[in-house]
């Protein structure tokens, strides 16, 4: 009697896996989503497929990831367009899938194959992902996996730095106020803790040629009437204002009348701590002035 339906199939080569996580996200097509068993069938491939390349990339926690395959599987997952297809197929995808999806694009960001990061060069190529990766904040359901994705390209300067010069960075100053605090509060944090603090250089490039622009967007966060927004929106501006790079625009900033007025509002403010991040402000720019 033969036993071999017990034996566990082979495990994938990285092209045989690259095909297969292709193919089975291609089956995500409206035909399918619109039939609840097809989908349901279509989702259980994605994720055995995302299960199968986090495995390859990390290891199953007995074995340790063979580095010739992640480095073979990384530069077929650039050659395929699976990183277009994935973003492109978020909306699609089921939780765990999503889950296993961002532990695996934190991996192939940072790999290196050679001299070169060809994840990171993949999307240098193709920036309109990030604009599409932006705009998923209007989707709560994947909002939060997407400002993971978000905050590990913005690692990156060249394309932290397409970010703020592209149309969707203006998108930030209404995701940190939606009504959902969830999403507010990460897109808040790649607001903060990358976008506008990640690259001194790059930001203080930003703000020198878009100033009148930014500051006008972020007058309305400094008199939201919504105090956590106030708040941190005052927080972060002392923070990188008051960065060496950026002392020409803290100089510009406290001298111009209709942002004085903004801060001396604020420094009568009910809450104490909008008070006192308003006065370091006020006190910083009166030294560099």
């Amino acid at each position: 009697m033969s036993f071999s339906f017990f034996k566990p199939s082979k495990p994938k080569t990285p092209p045989e896996l690259v095909k297969a996580i292709r193919e089975s996200l291609l089956a995500l097509d409206s035909k399918t989503v619109a039939e609840v068993k097809a989908l349901e069938k279509a989702l259980e491939e994605v994720e055995k497929n995302f299960l199968a390349m986090r495995q390859m990339l990390s290891g199953d926690g007995e074995v340790e990831p063979n580095m010739d395959q992640v480095s073979q599987l990384t530069l077929e997952i650039c050659k395929e367009d699976i990183i277009s297809l994935v973003i492109h197929k978020l909306p699609s995808l089921g939780w765990e899938a999503r889950k296993g999806l961002v532990h695996c694009w934190c991996i192939l960001l940072r790999q290196m194959v050679g001299p070169s990061h060809c994840c990171v060069e993949y999307l240098e190529n193709h920036l309109e992902l990030l604009d599409f990766l932006v705009v998923c904040y209007d989707n709560k359901e994947i909002a939060l996996h997407c400002g993971i994705m978000l905050r590990e390209c913005i690692k990156y300067p060249n394309l932290a730095k397409y970010i703020l010069e592209s149309t969707s960075f203006e998108l930030f100053f209404k995701y940190v106020e939606l009504p959902n605090f969830d999403v507010a509060s990460d897109a808040f944090a790649t607001f903060k803790q990358d976008l506008l603090t990640k690259h001194p250089t790059a930001v203080s490039e930003f703000l020198t040629s878009h100033y009148e622009e930014f500051f006008e967007l972020y007058e309305k966060l400094l008199t939201s009437t919504n105090y956590v927004t106030r708040r941190q929106s005052l927080k972060l501006i002392s923070e990188f204002l008051l960065e060496s790079p950026n002392s020409h625009i803290m100089k510009r900033y406290i001298v111009e009348v209709r942002y004085l007025k903004v801060m001396m509002t604020l420094l009568k403010d009910s809450s104490k701590n909008i008070q006192i991040s308003a006065f370091h402000i006020f006190k910083g720019g009166k030294v560099l002035t």
